[in-house]
């Protein structure tokens, strides 16, 4: 690999291609600029104003699912530079990143793991014909010829390939199809939390960076949705610079690239990941700089907006109206002959799968309370209840549980809508609803915890818990038909936008773009950071479609076969205690409620309660969301079975495969069983604590800082595999691995 970098990425291309990186940064940057001052004045306005959503029934978590394990099991990946199969034992943590150590033995031991993969970008690929297509379209002119040996050969029929556009690409197998679903259930979590990567309690600088990104493409004639808008601020300025430079690079390497079709394919993702690998480092680097000089602008910004407020308002209100005089009869017409047509045949299609899937979560909370009252019931009334109560706080969470209701997104299509209106993929609306089918579900778990406890306080017997049980599952589900009513009706709302404000954006741009810099001077100098003439513009032509969108949103909720509440019912909050109950101390059900066989439970100010404690804490570390009744791991072998010689001794590798699947483990030291130790059912007594949803669905680690690995989080950095070097709590490093498994650093 180092001979084909060192050919075609020499000093001279590097420094050409951080050149145009630093160009197409510059761009952005200036519109970032342009556009943080916007949102600050915007954001300051909405808390002055007060106009927000309608009041939520359920309540939300405040503490993040810190030191959750969501899946743990053990697969096989396709190490490139060995061109060997090696057996890896796998978690993922509450943030989502993939975590891959040499065997189990190694975790427990805290042996740095060996890679932390961060999956936003990314697409799963089920089959390897799916992979060497999208590679046979990569780079034209290189498709294998029929019967040649593939770029790829997978020892099993039930491969999972994480496909990227830029960076590497990772190859793991499974053995059964079973395995298969579970570990491609996990990973779309993962993708998909990883996806959703700007903190959405980011007020400020999270809309300046969305909308300074759309900016920049549309000053190129890049209108529509764009499917690489995922991941952190830094990854995606890295695909940003990418979809420009890249098929510059293609164009001009591609060509020069010697072999067979295979290893010039090989050759191309090598080359792409180390560009997108420099051009990450440039990206963060430069966003590091500028949202410095954005933060210490800030003071100074907030001063002038209180003190102006009023004026900024009546100037901006004056733009507005001299704007719309202009373009609104040219906007009319467009939406009456473009887009008014079309909007009830987009909602239709949006809403069937949507209602669909929020329909399915509120079933699975149903089942999942039901089944724990009656077990609860059955099996030693509130001594059990702990346990059962850990296992519902953690639901939402369970890639294996919530993929009945995420799978209902799937049947979403755009067919004769998607090329009119320049909607690249629908991937983007698919994951936005099922985020929010995940925040309701953890919702309404949450808010059933939070009554349920206020219950307990009463002392009911086991009969009085089961009727308590009943009567807090129907309030919820109650305050949850409101909530997803609500939910959806903004997620509907919000898609026709992102549909139709970039379509008409484009077909009025030829006539009115031009016009639009005589407006400036309308705007006083001392407001022209927070008042911008092309957001003041989309503003105008967002109203013009506005209200055939609500109209069409507020006609479909009379429909009974979407379950959407109609916008003249209005639910007013019918417990007005419940958000002071939320107040509190997290509920820690497995402390309050565990069975303490009798024993009683020790005071918290004893040194046996600071024992159980920690104990506790430590089990949270290694107990899986994810519970697995199966007695042992499915690929989990010790010793490690050998690697292939070869990529081609595919029957070799499926004899050790199936090896893997016979051996057994040795008696663990910290129990990671998916949940359950193997070898034994969970005991009560060893109940983790009580779990809450991520705040933000990854933790930020900079290169070379140390980080704690219990369990190890994931970089935000998107440049491949990262792993830690050698250290108590070592810091992660970008690494390969050479012919005998070594670890070696680029």
């Amino acid at each position: 690999m180092g001979d084909v970098l060192s050919t075609h990425l020499d000093d001279a291309r590097r420094q050409h291609i951080a050149e145009k990186t630093g160009k197409i940064l510059t761009e952005f940057l200036q519109f970032y600029e342009d556009q943080y001052g916007v949102a600050l004045f915007n954001s300051m306005r909405h808390e002055i104003e007060g106009t927000g959503l309608p009041q939520a029934q359920l309540l939300w978590r405040k503490v993040p699912l810190d030191e959750r394990i969501i899946f743990s099991g053990n697969l096989f990946q396709y190490q490139e530079d060995s061109k060997k199969w090696r057996n890896r034992f796998s978690l993922v943590p509450h943030n989502y990143g993939l975590v891959l150590y040499d065997n189990k033995v190694a975790y427990e031991r805290q042996v740095p793991p060996r890679a932390v993969i961060n999956s936003a970008g990314y697409k799963i690929l089920t089959s390897v014909d799916q992979y060497l297509e999208l590679i046979g379209n990569s780079l034209p002119g290189t498709t294998a010829k029929s019967g040649s040996a593939p770029i790829l050969k997978c020892p099993t029929q039930f491969p999972l390939i994480l496909w990227h556009p830029y960076a590497r690409h990772y190859y793991f197998c499974m053995m059964t199809e079973a395995e298969q679903d579970k570990w491609q259930a996990v990973l779309q979590d993962c993708i998909r939390h990883c996806n959703n990567g700007i903190p959405e309690d980011s007020k400020v600088e999270g809309p300046a960076f969305t909308d300074a990104i759309r900016m920049c493409r549309q000053s190129k004639e890049l209108y529509g949705t764009w499917e690489m808008l995922c991941g952190n601020e830094v990854q995606i300025l890295s695909n940003l610079v990418m979809e420009e430079l890249g098929p510059e690079l293609k164009a001009e390497l591609g060509p020069r690239l010697k072999g067979k079709p295979q290893e010039r394919q090989r050759q191309w993702i090598q080359i792409s990941d180390a560009v997108y690998r420099m051009v990450y480092e440039q990206a963060k680097a430069r966003f590091e700089e500028v949202l410095s000089k954005v933060q210490q602008m800030r003071p100074a910004m907030q001063a002038v907006i209180r003190t102006d407020m009023d004026q900024i308002i009546t100037s901006k209100e004056h733009l507005a109206s001299k704007i719309r005089a202009f373009i609104l009869p040219k906007a009319e017409v467009c939406v009456r002959n473009h887009v008014q047509p079309y909007i009830p045949s987009i909602l239709e299609a949006l809403m069937v799968p949507t209602s669909q899937g929020f329909t399915e979560v509120r079933d699975v909370f149903f089942k999942e309370v039901t089944d724990m009252n009656l077990n609860v019931i059955n099996e030693g009334g509130i001594d059990k209840l702990g346990e059962y109560m850990e296992k519902l706080s953690r639901l939402a969470y369970h890639p294996l549980k919530m993929q009945s209701c995420y799978e209902k997104m799937e049947s979403l299509r755009l067919d004769g809508l998607q090329q009119r209106f320049d909607v690249s993929s629908t991937s983007v609306f698919k994951q936005r609803a099922q985020i929010h089918m995940r925040e309701q579900m953890d919702n309404a778990v949450y808010t059933f915890e939070t009554l349920l406890h206020q219950e307990l306080g009463k002392g009911p017997t086991k009969e009085e818990l089961c009727k308590s049980i009943q009567r807090v599952l129907e309030r919820v589900l109650k305050k949850y038909d409101y909530d997803s009513s609500s939910v959806r009706k903004r997620f509907f709302r919000e898609a026709l936008l992102q549909v139709s404000i970039p379509f008409l954006l484009k077909k009025l741009g030829p006539t009115c773009k031009s016009e639009l810099p005589r407006f400036q001077e309308l705007i006083f100098e001392d407001f022209a950071k927070f008042i911008l003439v092309e957001n003041t513009y989309e503003e105008v032509v967002l109203q013009t479609v506005m209200k055939d969108i609500l109209q069409a949103v507020k006609e479909a909720a009379v429909q009974r076969k979407h379950n959407l509440y109609r916008d003249s019912m209005v639910m007013h909050n019918s417990d007005p205690n419940l958000h002071l109950l939320a107040e509190g101390a997290p509920i820690d059900w497995g402390e309050e409620y565990s069975n303490s066989g009798g024993g009683g439970s020790p005071s918290p100010s004893t040194p046996e309660a600071a024992t159980l404690s920690e104990k506790r804490r430590r089990a949270k570390q290694v107990v899986s969301v994810v519970q697995d009744e199966e007695a042992g791991l499915p690929f989990e072998a010790s010793p490690e079975p050998p690697s292939p010689a070869s990529p081609d001794s595919v029957t070799e590798i499926q004899g050790l495969l199936a090896q893997g699947l016979r051996a057994e483990s040795p008696p663990p030291a910290s129990p990671l069983l998916n949940g359950a130790p193997a070898g034994e059912s969970p005991q009560p007594e060893a109940a983790p604590e009580a779990s809450s949803p991520p705040a933000s669905p990854r933790q930020h680690l900079l290169p070379g800082k140390a980080v704690d690995l219990g369990p190890p989080k994931p970089s935000d950095q998107e440049t491949g595999e990262q792993v830690s070097s050698p250290s108590s709590h070592p810091a992660l490093h970008t690494t390969t691995e050479d012919s005998a498994g070594v670890q070696t650093e680029f």
